[in-house]
């Protein structure tokens, strides 16, 4: 599809919105070459893209955050940096939005920019989560998250996981609401994220565009013990 130069990612805790988020950006990066990533999740900040620094340096992908620079504390501040992303015309942007209405508000803070100039506001459905595992659950949470930040969702798509547990069934299934879900909204489902191990068995199979990813994003525990070490039981 034919995206539209501002890229808003949103989606409930657990979708994975910030690993598409990621992932996005880097091969938005590798095609046009100004690419930007503004971190706007600051209320619930459980996976921060902030946090894979190293990785959109090595990309050439601008980092914007809080306006404090520090990758671990928890400080709910914008940067004025993130208004150069609307000014800056020829930069592909992707911002990575809060998934509950607390998260979603700071969007309101850009609404006039926004009304300005077309964008996208992807919502990521993972059917696996509580609050989205059925379509009435999911469209609830749509209309949480455009009420809270004043903007309309304008595709869905289809991020079915359970981490590295995934199997082709949970990606059907996950495919199978979205395009319930649109059904019902009249969004169109625009991607199937998949791991990128998986996407070859599900050719054919899927009627949205496949998208493949590798993960970029780690639990806490995983950061410890790619720094540490394995925790053994005598620790």
């Amino acid at each position: 599809m034919e995206e539209k130069r501002l890229r808003i990612i949103t989606g409930c805790c657990g979708s994975g919105k910030t690993e598409f988020a990621v992932n996005h950006v880097l091969r938005l990066a590798g095609k046009a070459g100004k690419a930007v990533i503004v971190d706007l999740d600051i209320i619930n900040p459980y996976f921060r893209s902030r946090e894979l620094t190293a990785v959109f340096d090595q990309a050439n992908v601008r980092v914007i955050a809080s306006s404090i620079h520090t990758a671990s504390a928890e400080i709910p501040s914008l940067s004025p940096e993130i208004f150069t992303v609307f000014q800056d015309k020829n930069c592909e942007a992707v911002l990575d939005l809060g998934g509950d209405k607390a998260g979603a508000k700071v969007l309101r803070r850009f609404h006039p920019y926004l009304e300005q100039e077309p964008y996208e506001m992807f919502y990521i459905l993972n059917c696996k989560r509580p609050i989205t595992n059925d379509v009435d659950r999911s469209i609830r949470h749509i209309r949480e998250i455009e009420d809270a930040s004043g903007q309309s969702v304008t595709a869905i798509i289809n991020n079915a996981h359970l981490c590295e547990l995934t199997t082709e069934d949970e990606i059907l299934q996950g495919q199978e609401l979205c395009e319930a879900v649109g059904e019902k909204t009249g969004l169109p489902v625009v991607y199937t994220v998949v791991h990128e191990n998986l996407a070859g068995n599900l050719s054919g199979k899927i009627r949205s565009k496949i998208y493949p990813i590798s993960i970029f994003m780690k639990k806490p525990w995983e950061f410890y013990e790619e720094n540490h070490g394995a925790v053994s039981a005598n620790d």
